[in-house]
């Protein structure tokens, strides 16, 4: 009987390189202090995201109202041409980091968050235009966020034990918030019509280009 032998062939040892992939961390965008904020204005594009009836009851003379809802990189990178540097303004700060997160693929010139918004500014001793008194979006979204949950619980105890969902519905709302720093309520809230009424003296207005 013939035996046909069969070699197998041994599979190569060669060392395996793998590549060196580093994450490269994202890099914050800067803040700038009120009293720098203010010796810049001049050449600096000063925009603020508030809502138009925040922009209304307070701003910073020389500022241009996008607010963050609307807010559109291009037209932004349209407004800072010529400027040396563009600063971003809310009430606290919180705002205005949104927005630099959506204005990163713009690549602006020396893109900066103010410290405190226009909170700070007033703190600071600076001047500020004033109009009309109104209710800022930070205390809209309080008041909503607890008249819904206490509207929920009413219901739950006097109606049907179902709507106990709506305050967890909100509270997981706060939590998503809280983690992401970003707030649909208040988003939400920023498009109502008492938040977006323009007075005839409200200072400057970005408008969408025809």
């Amino acid at each position: 009987m013939h035996f046909t032998a069969h070699r197998r062939d041994r599979q190569s040892h060669a060392p395996v390189k793998f590549m060196n992939i580093t994450a490269t961390p994202e890099t914050p965008i800067s803040t700038i202090s009120p009293a720098e904020a203010q010796k810049r204005n001049g050449d600096a594009l000063l925009l603020d995201v508030r809502t138009p009836a925040e922009f209304e009851e307070a701003h910073i003379d020389g500022s241009v109202l996008h607010p963050l809802g609307d807010l559109n990189p291009e037209e932004v990178k349209q407004l800072a041409a010529g400027k040396s540097a563009c600063f971003l303004i809310c009430r606290s700060g919180n705002r205005a980091r949104q927005a630099a997160e959506k204005l990163k693929s713009c690549e602006l010139e020396g893109l900066r968050i103010l410290e405190g918004g226009v909170q700070a500014w007033d703190a600071a001793g600076l001047p500020l235009s004033r109009g009309t008194k109104t209710m800022s979006l930070e205390r809209q979204v309080r008041i909503a966020a607890g008249t819904l949950v206490f509207t929920g619980a009413m219901l739950g105890y006097f109606v049907h034990p179902a709507w106990i969902a709506l305050p967890a519905f909100v509270g997981t709302g706060l939590v998503f918030a809280g983690i992401t720093d970003t707030c649909g309520m208040g988003m939400l809230i920023a498009r109502m019509p008492w938040n977006n009424r323009r007075g005839p003296s409200g200072g400057s207005h970005c408008t969408s280009p025809r």
